[in-house]
């Protein structure tokens, strides 16, 4: 269902090319500073994957991967949604400590809106860890470390454009999903993230996945990469659109241990038999800490626009695009 906003006597801080600039210095800038904090070296990424092999990011579970058949030996393969699994993979493979890259994807079932899009562009990153670093202190340092990163862009952007200056808090907030529900019980989910974020302005809502008193997650989460229990969403509250924002999704990742008791969780216990899910059992793949940061998302906030496709070239039907253009709303 879509859940398009229309902003009210809306009109772009920056025209279309200087916000094309724009869009160069916040990713550059970044890209930059997000390696330096995190200490993680770039590499290529594949833009798909085997079916079967389980490296493909099944999401939440049910969002089926656009696939085609290699014309050379009849395989099929699958344009990746995500890079959670390959990435810890691609640490083992390289012998490194930490990576980054550009992941592209396409999600096909998402619904179409101020915020999503049929294609995904964001900063995915991996970084090994001991046995002893799988802690909740672990995911707090690397979120601020994130965060650090994202407040340097954001100066750097507004010092060569100081009409985008927005009230973006010097220090992020961390809460569980469970202390939220505790403290808004009668909010829906969405509101409790809106309530939160227009207090704080930037939260770092923990531990998605597991079910809250209702018997319910406070979000859906795959079973097979991040620890339900070490992980969480970067959420900025979204003035021009009156939302929580959110800007990444991180974790730290399954363990032997924690892989099959999420998947029992889940009733997806046919996944033990994939190659990757085996190496997780076995142990063969480094420990590591996780996520992807949305380029385009980042753009999008930092720009003070009000739709993704202000910054990103995609798809968007005819009627959007007219709708939008009635409150000076150029899709790209």
């Amino acid at each position: 269902m879509k859940n398009n906003i229309y902003p009210k006597n809306y009109q772009s801080v920056l025209n279309l090319v200087d916000t094309q600039r724009a869009i160069k210095l916040i990713k550059d800038t970044f890209e930059k500073e997000l390696a330096k904090e995190l200490d993680l070296m770039r590499v290529s990424a594949p833009l798909f994957v085997e079916t079967g092999t389980g490296l493909n990011d099944n999401l939440s579970g049910y969002e089926k991967p656009v696939s085609f058949e290699v014309n050379e030996n009849n395989r099929e393969l699958e344009i990746v949604q995500s890079l959670a699994k390959w990435k810890r993979y691609a640490l083992k493979k390289y012998n490194i400590d930490g990576l980054y890259t550009d992941m592209n994807a396409i999600r096909r079932f998402e619904d179409l809106d101020n915020l999503h899009s049929l294609y995904v562009d964001q900063w995915d990153w991996e970084r090994r860890l001991e046995a002893k670093e799988r802690n909740v202190s672990t995911l707090k340092r690397t979120v601020k470390k994130i965060y650090k990163a994202f407040n340097k862009t954001y100066k750097v952007l507004t010092k060569q454009y100081p009409e985008l200056a927005n009230d973006l808090p010097k220090d992020i907030t961390f809460i569980t999903t469970k202390e939220l529900e505790a403290r808004y019980p009668n909010l829906n989910r969405k509101e409790r993230e809106n309530a939160i974020c227009k207090q704080y302005g930037a939260v770092f809502l923990m531990q998605i996945g597991a079910n809250l008193k209702d018997g319910k997650p406070h979000d859906s989460r795959a079973a097979d990469y991040d620890d339900w229990k070490l992980n969480g969403d970067i959420l900025l509250w979204y003035e021009p659109l009156q939302i929580a924002f959110e800007l990444s999704s991180m974790g730290i990742r399954v363990n032997k241990e924690s892989l099959v008791k999420q998947l029992k969780a889940k009733g997806e216990m046919g996944k033990f038999a994939l190659a990757y899910h085996q190496m997780v059992i076995n142990e063969q793949l480094p420990l590591s800490i996780g996520g992807g940061i949305g380029q385009s998302r980042l753009c999008m906030y930092l720009l003070k626009k009000v739709h993704i496709g202000e910054v990103q070239s995609s798809y968007w039907p005819e009627d959007d695009i007219k709708e939008f253009k009635k409150y000076n709303v150029d899709l790209l």
